[in-house]
């Protein structure tokens, strides 16, 4: 059975051929993909590696008919912009992002290069596209597109701890993505009778004051 990371390596290098093809078809050069990483090169090894085999088995070759421009976000969110920046400066043939915040930064950079997010969330909410039939604009990708989860998620804390009545959310208030999933939280939370206590986390350094706050 194919690997998870091996699988979403192989689909993210197809959208990327894909691109990549109906930009420069007949180009006699190395095609040229700007990376934005959201994390660093050791965090995510095996995400670039299993990219590169998904590129390999399309007959795309780094160092030979590829040239992958690699910039890391270092858990940074306010990097993005800068990094997608950039990219664009470099011409790049096609950019791949990870996550909402990577893809709405490059498509603000640029609105003729394409650009392939390997994971974006609710991306007509969020401005990434028109709508799915007709998406338009220069963004494509593989979209989460569930809803219903975060009302799962309550369900399944009042299931296991049934007199539960106070709930903390860790939420990044800089992520675009996170007003959309706040109010589902907030409809399933008012049907099941809990209450939310919202904890900001705009950056890893925020993480340990955030989990020793107490919900009032």
């Amino acid at each position: 059975m194919m690997e998870r990371r091996a699988f979403l390596g192989t689909l993210a290098g197809g959208l990327l051929v894909a691109a990549l093809v109906t930009e420069a078809q007949h180009a006699r050069r190395p095609m040229t993909v700007g990376y934005i990483g959201s994390s660093s090169p050791s965090l995510e090894s095996n995400l670039v590696d299993a990219f590169r085999e998904g590129l390999r088995q399309l007959g795309y070759e780094e160092g030979q008919n590829l040239a992958i421009k690699y910039r890391w976000a270092e858990g940074q969110q306010d990097r993005y912009a800068g990094l997608a920046r950039e990219l664009v400066d470099l011409k790049p043939d096609v950019i791949l992002t990870a996550g909402t915040p990577a893809t709405l930064a490059a498509k603000r950079a640029t609105q003729s290069i394409p650009i392939v997010s390997a994971a974006m969330g609710e991306p007509v909410e969020v401005g990434l596209v028109s709508s799915l039939a007709k998406p338009g604009g220069n963004v494509t990708g593989l979209a989460a597109l569930a809803p219903e989860l975060d009302a799962k998620r309550l369900e399944l804390l009042k299931e296991v701890a049934p007199k539960l009545s106070r709930v903390a959310v860790l939420v990044n208030p800089t992520n675009p993505l996170t007003a959309v999933a706040w109010k589902d939280t907030q409809r399933a939370a008012k049907t099941l009778g809990v209450a939310l206590h919202r904890v900001e986390v705009k950056a890893p350094d925020d993480l340990d004051g955030a989990l020793a706050t107490r919900c009032q």
